[in-house]
């Protein structure tokens, strides 16, 4: 756009012609009167593009199918969390709280975790664990367990460092492992069996193929029990097999057990701290968001020896400080009041298991049924399963990505109405084919809508 400088007043000309504009290789500089000034290179892709530590990452599966969802509304049985309300004495202990009198209860608390709630933690994790844990030095509050993982692994991984990633794994494990510097390698759970798949346990390491990923370079194994996405609990065999490598090669061991309360009977869940000579070279990953089905809250911890935690709050105290104040105060009133019921089968971490394996249990009945072979879960909230004998029923030209599994997936939101999450999104870019045949399904929803699942599904069956 031109503009002609005689159309202006004088007084506008005469600051014109004292501004001039050059252009070189190193900035714009900007002259104006007897000052200058330099703007931006003009060169931006260089100087302003994403640091290195972050270049490769792809956009989160989660971003696109919320979006997803968003565009075509189906029913969505990808996300993991429950579409019906929490146990009712946690959002009114938050309630409570945010109207409280106390002009404390809704500022800045103690950035290492509210004392309420470490205490009530403390309480809790030194039971299960049989050791007495420092609420104030072994444990950590932080945003959601993804921050507690971020944190642990940007405390403790250097550049050149080696962690062991188990696969399928929780999508930001190797974009975490990858910002610290670190170099992921990665060891599948496969079936153990050649023909049909039942349960999450036929899924198992190799044994000999994870000895050969143990030396001097490792610093991390992260584990995943109960796993998300097939719902293994490790037993203690496969987790004594992990602990003396870990002993070893002097490894630190980071434990995500955030659905360590939905294990389904006759199944147990082994925390791996408890080891013999574990305790000192494990982080323990949990969440209150998977805890009291409060997945919004974003309040998760991390525990174990102080002197890993120390790297741990170095990273917190640098990046969040501190957590939600009257959050924390209303987790730490609701862990208080299942302690006291900690061995009943009311107490909320023993009847979810039960409420939860009857959803399991006709999921897995109704994706058998339209011609699934799911896997059955022994913890968790999410079941897999593969649905490669229906592909010649699906319209995979319709999409265009890469992977079957989001062709599927894809297929199904926007032509079914019912949407699932693609498994290869949890693997490794050279192992992403062992996801390709499967898709993800989360069972902890309304029965109402676990109906209306089966009933999608029935209908599409019968007019193939």
């Amino acid at each position: 756009m031109f503009l002609s400088v005689r159309k202006l007043s004088s007084v506008t000309r005469k600051y014109l012609h004292n501004f001039h504009i050059s252009i070189n290789q190193s900035c714009t500089r900007i002259r104006f009167n007897t000052q200058h000034y330099c703007t931006m290179s003009n060169d931006t892709r260089n100087k302003f593009d994403l640091p290195k530590r972050y270049q490769g990452s792809t956009e989160s599966v989660w971003v696109e199918y919320i979006q997803l969802a968003a565009e075509y509304k189906p029913l969505n049985l990808g996300q993991g969390f429950p579409d019906y309300h929490a146990p009712k004495y946690t959002t009114e202990a938050l309630a409570a709280v945010a109207i409280s009198d106390d002009p404390l209860a809704n500022q800045y608390t103690r950035g290492f975790g509210h004392p309420r709630l470490v205490q009530a933690l403390s309480n809790l994790y030194s039971q299960l664990v049989n050791r007495d844990i420092n609420p104030m030095t072994e444990i950590l509050v932080t945003v959601g367990a993804y921050e507690a993982l971020f944190a642990t692994i940007q405390g403790h991984v250097d550049i050149g460092d080696e962690v062991i990633i188990i696969e399928p794994f929780f999508d930001c494990y190797e974009p975490m492992v990858k910002a610290a510097g670190g170099v992921p390698k990665f060891i599948p759970l496969k079936p153990q069996t050649t023909g049909r798949v039942t349960s999450s346990a036929d899924w198992v390491l190799d044994n000999g193929e994870l000895q050969k990923l143990f030396n001097e370079k490792t610093k991390m194994i992260i584990i995943n029990t109960p796993h998300n996405p097939l719902g293994k609990v490790m037993n203690q065999k496969e987790l004594d097999f992990i602990a003396n490598l870990c002993i070893k090669w002097n490894v630190l061991c980071v434990s995500d057990e955030v659905y360590e309360h939905m294990v389904f009977k006759p199944y147990e869940h082994v925390r791996i701290c408890t080891l013999p000579g574990m305790w000192n070279r494990t982080i323990t990953i949990g969440s209150a968001g998977k805890t009291f089905s409060l997945t919004g809250w974003k309040i998760g911890w991390a525990y174990g020896p102080e002197a890993l935690l120390k790297n741990l709050q170095m990273v917190h105290q640098n990046c969040v400080y501190t957590c939600s104040t009257p959050i924390q105060e209303a987790i730490a009133i609701s862990f208080e009041t299942e302690l006291k019921r900690l061995k009943s089968p009311h107490c909320y971490f023993n009847s979810i298991s039960e409420e939860l394996k009857l959803k399991r249990d006709y999921m897995a009945k109704f994706l058998e049924e339209i011609g699934m072979n799911p896997t059955v879960p022994q913890g968790g909230y999410f079941m897999v399963a593969d649905w490669s004998a229906l592909a010649p029923k699906v319209d995979l030209t319709q999409e265009i990505d890469a992977r079957r599994d989001y062709r599927f997936t894809k297929w199904m939101t926007k032509t079914i109405g019912l949407q699932g999450i693609p498994p290869s999104a949890f693997y490794s870019e050279s192992n992403k084919y062992l996801g390709e045949d499967l898709v993800r399904y989360c069972f902890f929803k309304k029965d109402e809508n676990l109906r209306k699942a089966s009933k999608i599904l029935h209908d599409w069956k019968n007019t193939l």
